[in-house]
């Protein structure tokens, strides 16, 4: 019950990075305007994102726009669309494979074959961690050498995003998810493995009646 109850705790934290990724890739909050300057006049923010690059203005009004063309996007944008959207799909296989094998379910018989199921679902969620990991460091390095750059103009320097911490918050879940499920299925074979029970043998009594204490 102990193992059921720890794979039941990993699927929810993989699942809940799987939602925390999704909600990353959409934020358009990934690098935002930074305001260095002395005794400036904040006017409006700009939040640039995966999808669209937006404005707000002071007075609380945003208006947002898509990117025009795919294929004159940077190198990272154009990674961590294809990644997110990778780990999107994945962490959904991830969420039926780990379901098809819980231990809550009768979807397989319990066996050697069912922890497998439960390994390969931990093993992806792990994966996708690994891959939306590194669209969101190749964000934060580029954010980071552009700000300490003196050949980068004050209005052109930007700062980390929301959605950044949102997806390293969701890279975490997604890792510890997998990682406890896995060890999971490692205790769910070993009580699944039943102990070889010892008889010992019959012997006849001097009345020609067996003894009970022979009997297990």
């Amino acid at each position: 019950m102990t193992s059921a109850a720890l794979e039941i705790l990993g699927l929810g934290l993989g699942i809940l990075g799987w939602v925390g990724v999704i909600l990353a890739c959409g934020l358009p909050m990934w690098q935002v305007s930074a305001f260095i300057d002395v005794n400036i006049v904040v006017a409006q923010t700009i939040w640039e994102g995966l999808w669209m690059t937006c404005v707000v203005q002071s007075t609380g009004q945003m208006q947002c726009k898509v990117y025009d063309s795919i294929l004159a996007l940077r190198p990272e944008l154009q990674a961590g669309r294809a990644l997110t959207v990778i780990v999107g799909l994945l962490g959904l296989v991830a969420l039926m494979v780990t379901v098809v094998g819980a231990q809550c379910t009768n979807c397989i018989r319990p066996g050697k074959m069912k922890s497998r199921v439960v390994v390969a679902g931990g093993a992806i969620y792990i994966l996708c961690g690994v891959l939306v990991l590194v669209p969101l460091c190749w964000f934060a390095n580029i954010v980071i050498s552009d700000f300490y750059d003196p050949t980068v103009p004050s209005s052109q320097k930007r700062e980390m995003g929301a959605a950044l911490y949102i997806g390293w918050a969701a890279t975490a879940l997604l890792l510890f998810g997998g990682c406890l499920i896995c060890c999971c299925s490692c205790s769910q074979r070993d009580e699944t493995s039943f102990p070889v029970k010892y008889s010992a043998p019959r012997r006849p009594t001097s009345n020609g009646e067996y003894d009970k204490k022979n009997y297990v």
